[in-house]
């Protein structure tokens, strides 16, 4: 009784309320929770496979306009870069108690910093890129032969698929993680005084200054690096496609254009291995001279590994839409409709389509896989498919001695 008198209202409040506190630990994590909250804490991890394509597609998604994604997509930057400059080499004689013609000690300038251009997979577009860019400049050299210290280098972080142009050239494509670029080389650090010693000069007074670092203007263009390519005409259901076999938040909408920048989904499986798919922008007629969304997005498709046309299946004659897929990109880039492939028919759900999905698979030689991206009818199908091409490609590279792309 003596102890509920000395404690105030206020402290048997807080006291109270510490009860309501169960501590739940986990044999990995010492944490302390709430029930409530333990519960939310402990999620169901899953894998997008294709045995649970519909659970995954079932999930609410934010929507997040166009508009806002293409404050933060950039696919082209002009770039500025200047190497940085070189030290300056000083002018000093030695001098000491009973030695007061030590001779020349003047040490050289430090070298100016590199800016290097390099590649990393977590970067997904080219907005973080500033329009100018100054490597470190070297330090000045030192009395008794000591040497500046060299400029650190500066390091522009890229995505990967990033291509370097100057005056119109392609001079690198950084399509590896870890792929560096020296954009603009530092200057050379001046000479001290003592470089310029020699039997016929013992006393030399020349120091140089160190050298500019080299100017560039480079152009960067983003080409979406992903293992496939969703390729379709606007209104074809690219988009819904993707949301509906990965995580990715593509704008959708029931009018044409709506996605406006490539936007890329990672498709998991039971094995580990993940798939990038890419949804490519709406290709129209015409689109490698330019027209609509034009070249823009056309190149984004060059670095795809293997392509999924995506056709509609509720418009009348969806074979003339995938005759001119492929005409565009043999146009845009030769062989490049050529490259491992698989036919979409979307849209399934609609009683039209059913008709023309029997005429489509009379006139493509290659397999046809039906699905609607709404619904989620055979998702199945398309990502053992996809895995199959994935696969295809993995054992391609590894026959050729060469690393495949992993996300």
């Amino acid at each position: 009784m003596l102890g509920s008198k000395i404690l105030s209202s206020r402290t048997w409040a807080l006291l109270d309320g510490l009860r309501q506190w169960k501590p739940a630990y986990s044999p990995h994590i010492q944490i302390c929770l709430l029930p409530q909250q333990f519960k939310s804490w402990q999620r169901i991890l899953s894998t997008n496979c294709a045995k649970c394509a519909k659970n995954q597609r079932l999930k609410q998604k934010r929507a997040i306009s166009e508009e806002k994604l293409t404050r933060y997509f950039v696919d082209h930057r002009r770039v500025c870069v200047i190497g940085g400059r070189g030290g300056q080499g000083i002018n000093s004689f030695h001098s000491e108690p009973r030695k007061e013609f030590g001779g020349p000690d003047g040490g050289n300038g430090g070298d100016g910093g590199h800016v290097i251009l390099k590649a990393d997979q977590q970067i997904k577009s080219l907005a973080s890129v500033l329009p100018l860019y100054r490597g470190f400049d070297g330090e000045r050299g030192r009395s008794k032969n000591c040497y500046g210290a060299n400029g650190g280098c500066t390091y522009i972080k890229v995505p990967v698929g990033t291509v370097v142009k100057a005056d119109g050239k392609i001079v690198a494509d950084l399509a590896q993680h870890g792929e560096e670029y020296v954009a603009a080389y530092g200057g050379t650090g001046g000479k001290g005084n003592r470089f310029f010693l020699s039997n016929e000069n013992r006393a030399p007074m020349t120091a140089t200054l160190g050298e500019s670092g080299q100017e560039r203007v480079l152009h960067l263009e983003l080409k979406t690096m992903a293992h496939a390519g969703l390729v379709g005409f606007p209104n074809a259901g690219k988009s819904s496609l993707l949301r509906a076999i990965s995580n990715a938040k593509p704008a959708v909408a029931p009018y044409p254009f709506t996605t406006l920048n490539p936007h890329v989904g990672i498709v998991h499986y039971q094995d580990y291995e993940q798939v990038a798919v890419a949804d490519v922008p709406g290709i129209i007629r015409g689109a490698h001279l330019n027209r609509g969304l034009g070249l823009a997005f056309l190149r984004h498709i060059e670095h795809c590994r293997f392509l999924l046309y995506v056709v509609d299946l509720s418009v009348s004659e969806p074979w003339i839409q995938l005759q001119d897929l492929k005409y565009e990109l043999e146009q845009y880039e030769e062989g490049l409709s050529k490259r491992p492939h698989a036919v979409i028919g979307n849209k399934i759900d609609l009683p039209q389509s059913k008709t023309n999905l029997l005429l489509l698979k009379e006139r493509v030689e290659q397999r046809v896989i039906p699905l609607s991206a709404l619904t989620g009818d055979n998702l199945e199908a398309l990502l053992l498919h996809l895995k199959d091409l994935y696969d295809a490609y993995v054992s391609t590279e590894q026959s050729c001695r060469q690393n495949p792309v992993k996300w």
